[in-house]
C-alpha cells in the first residue's frame, strides 16, 4: 500500500513546497531567495513522481489529478507571488492583473494537457514547470531589471504556456531501475548546495530554464521561416508550359 502511494506523496510533497515558497515570498526581501530555492526543489519533486509512479506501476487518474492541482500552486501561484512581492505590487491593478494571468494561463495549460493528445516526444506549449521555475528565478533579477521588462517577461511566459509551440519532454526520458538509488543523493546535494548558497543557486538554475523556454520561440520561427521559403519557392517555380 505505501509503495503505490508514494508517488502521491512526493506530489504532496511538491503542494507542500508550493505553499511554503508563498510564505517566505511575503517574509521580505530577505526570503525571496529561499521562496525561489523552493519552487526549484518543487521542480525535482514534480519530475520524480510520474517516473516513481512508473517505475512502481502506480500510475492512475487520482495521482494526474492531484499532479495538475499541485502544479498550479508551486509553478503558478507561487512564483506569481513571488513576482509580485519583489516588483510588481507598485503597480497597482496593471501589478495584480499580470500576477493573477500567469497561474490562470498555467492552469488552462494543464486543462489542455489533461485533455488533448499530445504529440509523442513534446510538450504542446511551454509546461508551467518550466515556466514558473524561469519566473522564480527571474524575480531574482529585480535589482538588475527594470519592473517593465519583469512585467513583459511574466507576461511572455504566460503566453508561451497557452501557446502551440512544441518543447521537448523530457520526462519520459528512460532511466535504468538500476540508477534510483541515486536520485535521493541528487535531491540532497541539491538542497545542501540551495542551503550553502542561497542567494547564487537559484540565479544559476535560471540560466537553463530560461535558454529552455526560448528554445521553443526559435524553433517555431526556424519552422516558420521554413514554411515561407517553400512556399516562395513553389510560387517561383516555372508552369511546365511556359
Amino acid at each position: 500500500m505505501f509503495v503505490k502511494a508514494f508517488p502521491s506523496m512526493l506530489t504532496v510533497g511538491n503542494l507542500f513546497l508550493g505553499v511554503i515558497a508563498i510564505i517566505f515570498a511575503f517574509q521580505g526581501d530577505h526570503y525571496v531567495d529561499y521562496a525561489a530555492i523552493t519552487v526549484i526543489i518543487g521542480m525535482l519533486l514534480d519530475g520524480l513522481d510520474g517516473r516513481v509512479a512508473r517505475m512502481l506501476n502506480a500510475q492512475s487518474e487520482f495521482g494526474k489529478e492531484l499532479d495538475s492541482l499541485s502544479d498550479v500552486i508551486t509553478f503558478g501561484v507561487a512564483p506569481a507571488f513571488i513576482m509580485y512581492v519583489v516588483s510588481l505590487q507598485d503597480m497597482n491593478w496593471l501589478g495584480i492583473l499580470v500576477t493573477a494571468s500567469f497561474p490562470i494561463c498555467g492552469a488552462l495549460r494543464l486543462a489542455r494537457f489533461n485533455v488533448q493528445a499530445g504529440v509523442p516526444g513534446y510538450f504542446i506549449g511551454l509546461p508551467i514547470t518550466a515556466a514558473g521555475g524561469v519566473l522564480a528565478t527571474l524575480a531574482l533579477y529585480h535589482k538588475w531589471f527594470s519592473p517593465v521588462v519583469l512585467l513583459l517577461g511574466m507576461l511572455l511566459l504566460a503566453f508561451l504556456m497557452v501557446s502551440n509551440i512544441k518543447y521537448p519532454n523530457f520526462k519520459k526520458v528512460g532511466i535504468p531501475k538500476a540508477a534510483y538509488w541515486i536520485t535521493p543523493l541528487i535531491v540532497i546535494v541539491v538542497v545542501g548546495v540551495a542551503i550553502r548558497y542561497p542567494s547564487e543557486f537559484p540565479k544559476i538554475v535560471f540560466l537553463p530554464l530560461a535558454l529552455y523556454a526560448l528554445y521553443g520561440i526559435k524553433k517555431n520561427v526556424d519552422l516558420s521561416l521554413k514554411k515561407t521559403r517553400k512556399k516562395e519557392v513553389s510560387e517561383e517555380e516555372p508552369l511546365p508550359f511556359d
